[in-house]
């Protein structure tokens, strides 16, 4: 009986420690599946951003073809676009919450020097009217409505990941094992007031 009684104290941690083991390999794999779905959700925000960009030059030379356009904004929308083209981030730097900020200002920047140029297209009948400018817009139109949904998914993506990883006794392995809380898009300043209306 002494003899099974020490070999049941010896069998009970060690079943202990591979089950523990067990454990913290399968919340290392849910970590690691949820941090490549973020990174396959960013690569998704990344294509369409890389879409607008490429639509930009094409936009700017069909307004500078018309007789009519604000120079100056015509040069802030390309000074945007050579910003925003400038921000890239890579794997190690999507994790990091200052240059993740950095990226999404440079790109909400862009956005609204697009919207400043569309403003101002309005105001000339003869550009809304060619063919070249309603492809372009619609295009445009297009990619920012696909950026908007592509910056939803990456951001649910995100907030499923942190959550997992801040959830206990996941978090445990979660900071043995370097996985670092990721950034969300955050709104733009002033987009949660309704623009006041001006008659």
């Amino acid at each position: 009986m002494g003899k099974n009684l020490a070999l049941g104290c010896l069998v009970a941690p060690i079943v202990g420690l591979l089950l523990c083991g067990f454990w913290a390999a399968g919340a290392y794999n849910r970590l690691d599946a949820s941090e490549q779905g973020v990174d396959a959700a960013w690569e998704q925000v990344d294509s369409v951003y890389q879409r607008r960009a490429e639509l930009v030059p094409n936009l700017v030379e069909t307004v500078r073809g018309a007789a009519s356009y604000e120079k100056s904004t015509m040069e802030a929308v390309v000074a945007a676009r050579a910003s925003a083209m400038q921000v890239k981030l890579d794997a190690s730097s999507r994790k990091d919450p200052q240059a993740f900020a950095r990226f999404q200002k440079a790109q909400d920047g862009l956005s609204s020097a697009l919207s400043r140029l569309l403003v101002t297209v309005e105001k000339d009948p003869d550009l809304k009217a060619t063919q070249k400018f309603r492809v372009l817009q619609a295009q445009l139109e297009g990619t920012e409505n696909r950026i908007a949904v592509e910056r939803g998914r990456f951001d649910e993506t995100v907030q499923a990941y942190n959550s997992l990883r801040k959830s206990l006794p996941t978090v445990i392995v979660a900071s043995f094992a370097g996985f670092r809380e990721r950034p969300c898009f955050q709104a733009a300043p002033g987009s949660d007031r309704a623009p006041a209306a001006r008659f």
